[in-house]
């Protein structure tokens, strides 16, 4: 079947973490290892309640700062700091943006409340017909219905559509569903893929 949509995720894949040092450097201030500190931004309790609505980015960032024995005062410069080695793909985004108007584009991303702001200020939120955030949908990827909710914005069924994910488990998730699924592992590879199933 013809592909008519291409998905994307965004941290690790459009965004990526490109440089430690500022998060290593942050998590030395705090008295804990880089593991630490990810586990608590990334994998607590309190991030998966964000990434699924259920509280704000800035209660999770209130849990955060407590959680590294921070006054409240620092929750914008710890915010920083942790982000400050991130880097947007803009080489992925021009390609995204080329991809239209002959393939539906969309990002399905596991996250909190303030991403579609980010996307905003960043400036690409435009490169994508739909936003599929679980912290709006209430559901998170690996769930076969984040990627069912992605399909019925855009109106295209599974077999019509690839996603690329930096997980292997989130590329199981939309298999499961019937779509097609790539493993980000670098750019050049990502793109050599797309370009070969989109041909």
């Amino acid at each position: 079947m013809t592909l008519k949509a291409v998905y994307f995720d965004l941290g690790g894949v459009i965004v990526r973490t490109e440089f430690q040092s500022p998060r290593e450097h942050l998590a030395e201030r705090v008295g804990m290892t880089y593991e630490e500190l990810v586990t608590i931004v990334f994998e607590s309790k309190s991030s998966r309640e964000a990434s699924i609505g259920r509280i704000s980015e800035d209660d999770h960032w209130k849990y955060v700062v407590r959680a590294l024995h921070r006054p409240l005062k620092e929750r914008k410069t710890l915010h920083k700091e942790f982000f400050d080695g991130d880097i947007v793909d803009r080489e992925l985004i021009a390609y995204i943006r080329s991809l239209r108007p002959r393939y539906k584009t969309g990002l399905i991303s596991n996250a909190w409340d303030g991403l579609r702001p980010y996307l905003e200020r960043e400036k690409f939120a435009d490169a994508f017909d739909v936003l599929t955030i679980s912290a709006e949908v209430g559901v998170m990827k690996p769930d076969p219905a984040i990627f069912q909710h992605a399909l019925d914005q855009l109106g295209v069924k599974p077999k019509e559509a690839v996603f690329v994910d930096d997980f292997p488990e989130n590329i199981t998730g939309c298999e499961a569903i019937g779509m097609r699924g790539i493993h980000f592992k670098s750019l050049e590879q990502t793109l050599k893929e797309l370009k070969k199933l989109l041909k």
